[in-house]
């Protein structure tokens, strides 16, 4: 079954939320396929040091927050921009990969964060 790339996006953002607001076993069961390949040197490979990871982050910063600024998709894969706040006002901008199954089901990710400045160059918002 082929996927369609409007669904791809709202479940990649789903899927990322879920995980994100400290219920990512729920993540993987509703949304990564039978694999999940990880590139994010962080994060173990697998379902299991998905859900590890990010059950910790929900404990030690059960206040962050997410903002999914645009997502983008073609064939196989889904980009998400997001705006992220952490406690202590930190702020972030991230881009994430997610690569789909024929089923729909999220099998690989990869991803870059950076931190937002105090001082900008150019003026620019970085999302």
């Amino acid at each position: 079954m082929a996927s369609d790339l409007q669904q791809n996006k709202n479940n990649a953002i789903e899927f990322y939320r879920t995980a994100y607001q400290g219920n990512p076993r729920e993540a993987v069961e509703k949304f990564v396929g039978d694999q999940y390949i990880q590139h994010n040197p962080l994060v173990g490979n697998g379902k299991q040091p998905f859900i590890d990871y990010f059950t910790r982050m929900q404990k030690e910063y059960p206040n962050k927050d997410i903002k999914f600024v645009r997502a983008i998709a073609e064939g196989d894969l889904v980009a998400l921009h997001t705006h992220q706040t952490w406690p202590g006002g930190e702020e972030y901008v991230t881009m994430d990969f997610f690569r789909f199954d024929n089923n729909g089901k999220i099998v690989e990710h990869w991803d870059s964060i950076q931190q937002i400045p105090e001082e900008n160059e150019n003026g620019n918002p970085m999302y």
